[in-house]
């Protein structure tokens, strides 16, 4: 298949979760023999932070500067195109849906991998810029980064036909288990951007547990926290690390803390990317509980649950071989059931079951079809 897709970034993984999982889903696509076009406005604060150049052999990305500039290329590369993608936070969403749905002869795909944002916002009674003015009923497909009642939402507020879901993913290429540093060594981690709305869960399930053991270490790693956060002594402080720094920082901790942002928890059935990176990395995962989850890590096995600061307590009072065995579990879990190539696959058949390219013997998608 050849696909052409129209996204926020790829190319930098600063103070956002598109990259990381689009150069694994790309990838992965390459490598089955999949050809995929990306295209990716050139913004500044991305431009300076820009962390890959390319893609990989039967991938290309195309970096521009305004829409205008761009559209007689990405009308060609849509023309070409087995499937003509875009995405939520794409910097030209309502542009590029026009011109897909104009321009593609095959599949018109929309990606949605905010869903908690894009329902939220509708339900306050805001419309996300990303958003296609006539809604998302002309796409042939919409894909969801979030499974559950998500997806029959999709389908009642913005008039979606078909949703699946495409969960996160990892590349355990580029996450698997590294080497301890020192500087990143942690009795408990924690890697994400700062978020408001994750703040009080990291009250309870980071720096009050910082707090009560100031004889342990605490490594905090991301980019955005104000110059009032409620550092500790023992809580140490790490800039935004690019992805290829992340299995050194995951390997170097006993426990790691996953928090998930209020508007995923709330809707469930949607799994940060950091809990299959650090799971990739055979790291024991310690994390807030939301609706799904299990379906994801088996919890207590693969994953330990905290809802407050004695839970966390707990888990950092379990001994190395417990921890380990966890960590093992997950590794294997996610090595089974969460790679890129797994999403890659479930992409491929989904679309299959569309009638996207030759027909494939035996396998069928798992598309929900509206009314």
């Amino acid at each position: 298949m050849q696909f052409a897709i129209f996204g926020l970034t790829v190319s930098s993984s600063w103070g956002n979760g598109h990259a990381t999982l689009w150069r694994g889903l790309i990838a992965a696509l390459a490598a089955a023999g999949h050809e995929v076009t990306f295209f990716e406005r050139d913004v500044p604060y991305y431009a300076s932070t820009r962390d890959l150049d390319r893609l990989p052999a039967g991938a290309r990305l195309v970096l521009y500067a305004d829409w205008d500039a761009v559209a007689a290329e990405a009308i060609r590369a849509v023309a070409a195109a087995d499937v003509a993608m875009v995405t939520s936070y794409c910097a030209d969403g309502p542009f590029a849906a026009d011109l897909v749905l104009e321009n593609a002869p095959a599949a018109t795909v929309f990606y949605d991998l905010d869903t908690p944002v894009t329902l939220a916002r509708l339900g306050s009674g805001e419309r996300p810029a990303y958003l296609p003015d006539g809604g998302l009923g002309d796409f042939d497909l919409v894909l969801s980064y979030t499974g559950g009642d998500a997806l029959a939402r999709l389908q009642t507020a913005l008039g979606a036909r078909r949703v699946a879901p495409l969960y996160g993913h990892v590349d355990p290429d580029q996450h698997k288990p590294a080497a301890r540093q020192d500087a990143f060594a942690a009795d408990l981690s924690y890697l994400g951007t700062y978020a408001a709305d994750r703040q009080e869960k990291l009250q309870s399930l980071f720096i009050e547990p910082a707090r009560l053991r100031p004889a342990q270490r605490f490594v905090l790693g991301g980019a955005g926290y104000p110059p009032g956060f409620p550092w500790t002594d023992n809580i140490f402080f790490v800039m935004h690390l690019p992805p290829s720094e992340h299995p050194a920082f995951f390997s170097s901790s006993r426990l790691t803390l996953n928090v998930t942002r209020r508007d995923m928890a709330d809707l469930g059935h949607c799994p940060s990317g950091r809990l299959f990176e650090a799971a990739a990395c055979g790291v024991p995962v310690l994390s807030d509980s939301w609706d799904g989850l299990a379906d994801f890590f088996e919890p207590g096995r693969e994953i330990l649950i905290a809802s407050d600061t004695g839970d966390v307590l707990a888990a950092l009072d379990l001994d190395d071989r417990a921890l380990a065995a966890i960590g093992a579990a997950a590794r294997e879990r996610v090595l089974r059931d969460h790679t890129s190539a797994r999403r890659a696959q479930q992409l491929v058949t989904t679309l299959r079951g569309l009638g996207v390219g030759a027909a494939v013997a035996g396998t069928s998608a798992s598309v929900a079809s509206g009314a």
